[in-house]
């Protein structure tokens, strides 16, 4: 197979993981509004961790998954399940397009964690396209201003931690194959939840409270059989989406595909419009524009 042949399986690989998240936040925004953050990820890491078991098989694994560095794998689980909750939280309370135009800073946070955590150097260049990322950022939040929403800083929050999970994964992936990483990645996940299970008994209802505290501090409750499955689904879906991606990234050259990761906006541009008639205001575009541009560069610096 020629290298032209296996970076176009990688983008087909990549492009399937981004439609699959993206039927992950329609579901987990769909459900929301009637069940628990934690429910929703205690049912989804459950169903996860088998999956993860077999794709351990398929990579040729026997037993169970083990690690030399358990206390990083735990510190990886605990910053993907930070991040994975407050973006749960953020879907609760703001449209797909904005969430996904705040997500574009991704690549300027683990640039920033690059250097505190991996000391690699930033030249003035990259400093001048990571302000300018940021500065797309303040316009999708507008903080201060009346169109403000809380669900932003959650979103914010949840790219914080998901670049921390990928600094953590880069001194992992040597050592760890994706699906060990996925594996504990779950157990985590089931972990946190039994300690945070107590958590809506003991705060109560709190009247008129933001969507995003609601969806998180929401009593439990059983669900329905199509909820269920939809729960049940997420599962799967989490597990094929981790698969995807590091088949993608094992085929081609992160460098080379990554920029594809920006379809995830206008992927979710259309299932907002479509489902909830949803449509990004202008200040949102005009940051998700300006973040793209910064972290395009970034990705560009990298290949240099």
């Amino acid at each position: 197979m020629t290298r032209a042949s296996t970076t176009m399986k990688g983008a087909g690989f990549l492009v399937l993981a981004l439609l699959i998240i993206s039927l992950q936040n329609i579901a987990v925004k769909w459900i929301g509004g009637d069940y628990s953050a934690l429910e929703i990820v205690a049912v989804r890491s459950l169903v996860a961790l088998p999956c993860t078991l077999l794709l351990y098989r398929l990579e040729g694994g026997r037993g169970l998954p083990t690690t030399r560095f358990p206390g990083l794998e735990s510190l990886r689980g605990v910053s993907l399940f930070l991040s994975y909750t407050t973006f749960m939280m953020g879907l609760a309370a703001l449209p797909l397009a904005d969430i996904e135009a705040i997500r574009f800073s991704g690549p300027l946070m683990i640039a920033l964690l690059s250097v505190a955590m991996l000391g690699e150097k930033v030249g003035l260049n990259r400093w001048l396209a990571l302000v300018v990322g940021f500065i797309g950022v303040l316009l999708i939040v507008r903080p201060g201003s009346a169109a403000f929403n809380l669900g932003s800083i959650f979103v914010t929050i949840s790219v914080f931690f998901y670049a921390l999970t990928a600094i953590l994964t880069r001194k992992l992936q040597a050592s760890d194959s994706s699906a060990t990483m996925s594996y504990h990645t779950s157990l985590v996940y089931l972990a946190a939840v039994l300690v945070l299970a107590p958590l809506p008994a003991m705060v109560g209802e709190v009247p008129d409270a933001h969507a995003s505290i609601a969806f998180l501090i929401r009593a439990w409750s059983m669900p329905g059989w199509l909820d269920l499955l939809i729960m049940v689904g997420l599962g799967v879906a989490w597990a094929s989406w981790t698969y995807f991606m590091a088949r993608a990234y094992s085929l081609a050259q992160a460098s080379v595909i990554a920029p594809l990761e920006y379809l995830s906006l206008p992927i979710n541009i259309v299932w907002g419009l479509l489902i909830w008639q949803e449509i990004p205001s202008l200040m949102t575009l005009a940051g998700a524009v300006l973040t793209l541009l910064s972290g395009l560069y970034v990705v560009y610096r990298e290949r240099k």
